[in-house]
């Protein structure tokens, strides 16, 4: 890991504003917030692991509202992926095979608490000016151009998120759809699966994000490109944050409501 370079895993967080890191080829904001009067904790968390001064692994995980320790599910997901891919730096694996260790060993870990936990958990690698991603569930990874045009979108592991897929439903019908909480993949399964998607080039000013359900569920995808393809990664997150607590307080007809946990991550890279 270069000199400096420091970890983080954000659990539990009530943030008010995004907090801004240096993060290999460029910086990352992250927010993370429970859901507008809520009594209980945030169950979502969020990791930003540096390797070296090119490379990174940038995570979200979103423990499953309804099911027992959501929360701890989701920081024993993101603490088991540090783990392994702070040990690809020592030893100089492959990023990978890391990742894909951080997966499988916190899909053991997790069911192993024995009390039904779970969690989605979404991860990108970032290598100089490429990306790839990796994710279980409907937290979302998304890749926007300057120009708004989207040049990475995960699926979601979800009767919705497939149903969207193959042309069932529109984007517009899905986000109002009322089974569009459940989630068909989980960490903390015997039946997990593990989505790898292939390797992308970023260009100078595409953007980066990372994020559970509380934004995808709460903004348009036209809403959400329109708001990260330009301006700084601090202002993005600062705008992201405002539209989806105004969403989901003003409970309006024309527009989608879901309160929620929110956390997000924006990456762009400066070279």
């Amino acid at each position: 890991m270069s000199a400096g370079a420091q970890t983080r895993i954000l659990t539990r967080r009530d943030m008010a504003t995004a907090e801004t890191y240096p993060l290999a080829a460029g910086y990352v904001a992250v927010f993370s917030t429970r859901c507008p009067g809520k009594e209980s904790e945030n169950e979502d968390a969020a990791a930003v692991l540096p390797v070296d001064e090119n490379r990174a692994v940038l995570a979200v995980a979103d423990g499953l509202g309804g099911h027992p320790f959501g929360a701890e599910a989701a920081e024993l997901a993101l603490k088991t992926l540090r783990e392994c891919v702070m040990g690809a730096a020592t030893t100089g694996a492959l990023l990978r095979s890391a990742v894909l260790d951080g997966f499988e060993r916190a899909n053991a870990r997790v069911a192993e608490l024995g009390v039904g936990a779970a969690t989605t958990m979404a991860a990108v690698e970032i290598d100089g000016s490429t990306v790839r991603p990796y994710h279980v569930g409907d937290s979302m990874i998304l890749v926007v151009g300057q120009r708004g045009k989207v040049k990475l979108l995960t699926i979601s592991h979800s009767p919705v998120g497939y149903a969207v897929e193959v042309g069932l439903l529109d984007e517009s019908e899905a986000i109002y759809h009322e089974d569009r909480h459940l989630v068909s993949n989980i960490v903390g399964s015997p039946d997990m699966r593990i989505e790898i998607g292939p390797r992308l080039g970023l260009r100078p000013r595409d953007t980066l994000v990372l994020s559970s359900d509380g934004l995808c569920d709460n903004l348009s995808l036209k809403e959400i490109t329109e708001f990260v393809r330009k301006g700084p990664s601090s202002e993005v997150a600062a705008d992201l944050a405002g539209a989806c607590d105004r969403r989901m307080r003003a409970r309006e007809p024309a527009h989608p409501c879901k309160p929620d946990d929110l956390t997000f991550l924006v990456y762009r890279g400066h070279r």
